[in-house]
């Protein structure tokens, strides 16, 4: 159970990270209204809301394979999820995010700001800081879009087709009691998926194509996709172990 455990570990710590981000500044708003904030300080939540984001995905997408490895393959399992490997995977999913975030902000950097600096949010997120530039903000669009889809996106598909894989597996068990604990194994897993990327979806379609949508809507949207699953995270896991 070592690297499950670690997994969960990492889990955590991203979520205190991500709370530690936008949890702060958005109390100090509620409290004392709206609260100014540097450009190049601004920049920075908005790197590191949308890196933790990403590796909270990745952390997800590394505990997929690891209940898939050992439900479909139980006996490669201790070859497998090594100390080094576990290792090779916190590199990476920490070397995507940082690769897939930095871009973002350098778009950002080539715009002009000439109108209102007032960003109608409770933190600093890409698209909120590019509509209020003077020139295109196209390019950040479509890069933000794509880089959504080829992270975030590929991450939710490859994690369905586990899931599958593994239901295929669970229901062809001969024992009941092997299904049983082979679906208590994965049920708090897939809790926290449902709502890590319903929430996260939903609020990236409405911010990108609902245009009639109100822009409290928004903002709550926003806010839950980034401060629910922290919160529920541990009451899964916690009630599961």
């Amino acid at each position: 159970h070592e690297p499950m455990f670690i997994f969960l570990a990492m889990l955590a710590l991203n979520d205190v990270l991500l709370c530690t981000v936008t949890v702060p500044k958005m109390l100090l708003i509620f409290w004392q209204g709206p609260s100014p904030s540097t450009f190049h300080a601004c920049l920075t939540q908005m790197f590191f809301v949308h890196a933790l984001f990403l590796s909270e995905s990745a952390v997800l997408l590394a505990m997929a394979f690891d209940r898939y490895v050992a439900i479909c393959a139980p006996l490669h399992y201790a070859t497998l999820f090594t100390g080094s490997l576990i290792s090779k995977v916190a590199l990476a999913l920490t070397v995507r995010s940082v690769a897939v975030v930095t871009p973002g902000v350098l778009l950002i950097l080539r715009l002009h700001f000439c109108r209102s600096n007032i960003i109608h949010h409770t933190y600093c997120e890409n698209m909120g800081i590019a509509k209020l530039a003077c020139n295109s903000f196209a390019l950040n669009s479509i890069y933000g879009l794509t880089a959504a889809l080829l992270t975030t996106g590929l991450d939710f598909v490859l994690i369905s087709l586990s899931y599958w894989v593994i239901l295929r597996t669970v229901f062809r068990l001969p024992s009941r009691e092997a299904r049983t604990k082979a679906f208590g194994t994965c049920g708090a897993h897939i809790c926290v998926i449902l709502i890590f990327y319903t929430l996260a979806f939903f609020s990236f379609f409405t911010h990108r194509f609902g245009n009639h949508v109100p822009r409290h809507t928004l903002i709550l949207l926003a806010n839950l996709y980034l401060l629910v699953p922290p919160t529920m995270n541990p009451i899964i896991y916690g009630v599961k172990t």
